[in-house]
């Protein structure tokens, strides 16, 4: 009997092996002003509102994976002066889910990021100041963001005739984005993934040092490519609506790291206007800059000098000739060290014009000159019968000259 051939056998309905893919659902509320006030709310009745005291500057370090953001963090603090670490949004969030979101290449929900977030700002670490590595990320925690900054600023008022105002500053807000394209993104996040594997087989080898993180999109281009297009598609456009709100820093990444931290350091240049509270600024701004003094400083000393000789010809030449019989034969003696000190008791120098003329001789020729005035009470006559002193005064002026020395090989 026979039997005729059969095919290959159909397949299942349903997957044939291997476990159904995790579906990730945001059911999350996307209203700012809800989130916002919820989380506010807690931390209000958690610690009361003269504990809600946030950081004077907060940086938003913002980027494309990729970008070098753990790279420069150590540099844009030391830039501003800040010595706590750097607040990396992601390493905040630690439970099961939200490392599941994370590792499918998406983002954890806006509530529980707002909620960690702010509690750690709170920390007294950070009085002075934070960086935060990767906030805001959606438009919800923009606006959260904003509502915040607006609680910082009622705060300040509520507490500014009070001995708190000193915790209540007025709160500085950067946004600074290193930007690099697609394809560099990627091949970054390659790269570091094959380094991180590189080093955890070692580590696993040896038995010497610590593994480090190895994120699943580290080694696969496609969910690299996602995390690229999430950040263009969600934090790009959130951080590009800060613009007309905060102080806003665009950096192009692309290049070496010592490009990239000079186009860091050019964006975050001191600038009292923007740093400084309204009130400490106007109460400075009548007080010339120093860039403002030296811009036409060696013009005003020629003609300084010009009118010394002639509408005051005498004592010009007195000044000339007490520095080269007094001062220089000193300052040639010290010529190794660049550095002399020489007190006179000229009388000559008792007059201020004399003075001004001395240091502007100095400056022209290229020395620094320093006049501080030491006043010596000299004792001259004792009442012996009520025991008071009678003293002279004595003015010794100590003149110091700064210049380049003598550089001296030796061997």
């Amino acid at each position: 009997m026979s039997s005729e051939p059969t095919g290959p056998a159909k397949p299942a309905k349903g997957p044939a092996s291997g476990k159904p893919k995790a579906v990730v659902h945001d059911l999350e509320i996307k209203d700012a002003q809800i989130i916002f006030h919820s989380v506010w709310n807690e931390l209000e009745q958690d610690l009361g509102d003269d504990m809600l005291r946030f950081p004077k500057e907060i940086i938003l370090l913002g980027g494309a994976p990729g970008s070098g953001k753990g790279t420069h963090t150590r540099f844009i603090q030391k830039t501003r002066g800040l010595t706590c670490p750097s607040i990396v949004v992601s390493s905040l969030l630690t439970s099961p889910e939200a490392r599941k979101v994370i590792d499918a290449g998406y983002m954890v929900g806006d509530r529980e990021v707002v909620g960690i977030l702010f509690r750690k700002l709170l920390d007294p670490d950070y009085r002075d100041g934070a960086i935060l590595d990767g906030f805001p990320r959606t438009e919800v925690q923009v606006e959260c963001l904003k509502l915040l900054v607006d609680k910082m600023k009622e705060l300040r008022a509520r507490f500014f005739e009070t001995p708190l105002r000193v915790h209540f500053r007025q709160p500085t807000i950067h946004i600074m984005v290193l930007f690099v394209d697609e394809k560099t993104s990627v091949e970054r996040q390659i790269k570091r993934g094959h380094q991180a594997e590189a080093h955890n087989q070692e580590v696993r080898t040896t038995g010497v040092g610590e593994c480090v993180e190895l994120r699943p999109t580290d080694l696969d281009p496609k969910a690299a490519r996602r995390r690229y297009q999430v950040f263009k598609e969600q934090t790009w456009e959130a951080l590009q609506s800060l613009k007309q709100t905060f102080f806003y820093h665009f950096v192009n990444a692309q290049g070496s790291v010592a490009e990239v931290e000079r186009n860091i350091l050019n964006e975050l240049r001191y600038q009292s206007l923007l740093e400084l509270d309204p009130q400490t600024y106007d109460s400075l701004r009548n007080l010339p800059l120093a860039s403002e003094i030296i811009l036409h400083a060696r013009q005003d000393l020629v003609k300084r000098l010009d009118a010394y000789e002639l509408n005051q010809t005498k004592l010009f030449h007195q000044v000339i000739g007490l520095i080269q019989e007094k001062i220089m034969p000193v300052v040639v003696r010290h010529a190794i060290s660049g550095l002399a000190t020489v007190n006179i008791e000229d009388p000559l120098l008792h007059d201020s014009e004399a003075l001004a003329m001395l240091i502007d001789i100095f400056s022209e020729r290229g020395y620094h000159a320093v006049v501080d005035l030491h006043r010596i009470e000299i004792p001259e006559q004792v009442d012996l019968a009520s025991g008071d002193i009678s003293c002279r005064q004595k003015k010794v002026f100590r003149i110091t000259i700064r210049f380049q020395g003598s550089e001296i090989r030796r061997g």
